[in-house]
């Protein structure tokens, strides 16, 4: 799977300013509402509802929100990079600032895990996380997270 089927230049937000987890969420929800058509009550909402399963802060300042919608007929995504890091229950109690958003179709099965496959290895790089948090132009970020082909 290719980044860019999941992200464009109207998807990537360099300098997101969010003061704690349920607002980052919230303000993500605010972002995603007219890319799928949905409130930003019910996002913010099914957001919030994964976190309880589990904190999708995978570490190192990384998290990768995501959750399942009815009527979406893609899978969409959306990188902010937040302008101050936010504490966010991450898996090593780091806060986070590079956060990618999935909102996914109800019944997307392999296409879900293949996204969070990639998205996961990209953000694995610790290279590729400096160079995100190095720049605050929208296509240098399309660039570098576009830098790490499939393998």
């Amino acid at each position: 799977m290719d980044i860019s089927n999941l992200i464009n230049m109207d998807t990537i937000f360099p300098n997101l300013k969010a003061s704690s987890k349920k607002q980052l969420l919230q303000e993500l929800g605010n972002i995603a509402k007219d890319k799928i058509g949905k409130p930003v009550y019910e996002i913010a909402s099914v957001l919030m509802e994964r976190e309880r399963l589990g904190s999708t802060g995978m570490g190192h300042g990384v998290a990768i929100p995501h959750g399942r919608f009815a009527g979406l007929d893609q899978i969409c995504g959306i990188f902010a990079k937040l302008e101050k890091p936010v504490n966010y229950d991450a898996l090593d109690d780091q806060p986070v600032d590079l956060i990618f958003l999935l909102l996914v179709p109800e019944q997307a099965g392999a296409d879900h895990l293949k996204a969070l496959a990639k998205i996961s290895r990209i953000f694995r790089d610790q290279t590729i996380c400096e160079k995100l948090r190095g720049t605050d132009n929208g296509d240098a970020i399309f660039a570098i997270l576009n830098s790490m082909q499939p393998a």
